[in-house]
């Protein structure tokens, strides 16, 4: 693995068990068993590191995603597998076991206002954007009424997840898909 991949790993690994701020270089650069130089060469910041983690888990999600809409044939499908690709990124295996979204536990460790936010928040509304999208394809959905049913599916998402991690039992999400389900049933 190249230096930027054990540093990224060593902090990924940290940020999501021990929190961000708890998290100091020197840990990352211990875990990482690499040189503080080497750190710096690759990142400027911990900020920047701080983002790259939160790319890089969006990313992992994204990539769960794609692999389950490969499985979907109608919009109804897409927006299931948004649940399911979640339910993936629960269920990986994690030292400390499952803590909920690591966005969300990110995004709590920082300023309303701050970068990291508001990337977590991008990210959030990117999720949303794609319930909405393909509730917009259901025929008896108009765009006023997607755009509520993706907020309302966005927060029962959000919360379950939420939810989980406080239990530490990532079937929580399943709850949530069944609710989905039956309304998009209804639909």
């Amino acid at each position: 693995m190249s230096t930027k991949g054990k540093i990224r790993e060593a902090a990924h690994t940290l940020f999501y068990n021990q929190g961000i701020h708890a998290t100091g270089i020197d840990s990352i650069i211990k875990l990482a068993g690499v040189a503080k130089q080497s750190f710096y060469n690759h990142f400027v910041s911990k900020q920047c590191l701080v983002l790259d983690y939160l790319a890089l888990r969006h990313q992992q999600w994204l990539d769960l995603y794609a692999t389950r809409l490969q499985l979907t044939v109608t919009p109804q499908d897409r927006i299931l597998a948004i649940y399911d690709a979640y339910q993936d990124h629960a269920e990986q295996p994690y030292k400390n076991g499952f803590r909920g979204c690591g966005l969300l536990n990110a995004a709590a460790e920082f300023p309303v206002d701050s970068l990291e936010r508001r990337c977590v928040a991008e990210q959030k509304a990117q999720i949303q954007q794609f319930i909405e999208t393909a509730l917009c394809e259901i025929p008896s959905v108009n765009a006023e009424r997607a755009e509520l049913l993706a907020q309302e599916f966005a927060f029962l998402l959000e919360g379950s997840i939420s939810l989980a991690g406080l239990s530490g039992h990532p079937a929580l999400l399943q709850r949530a898909k069944q609710i989905i389900t039956q309304r998009l049933e209804c639909l």
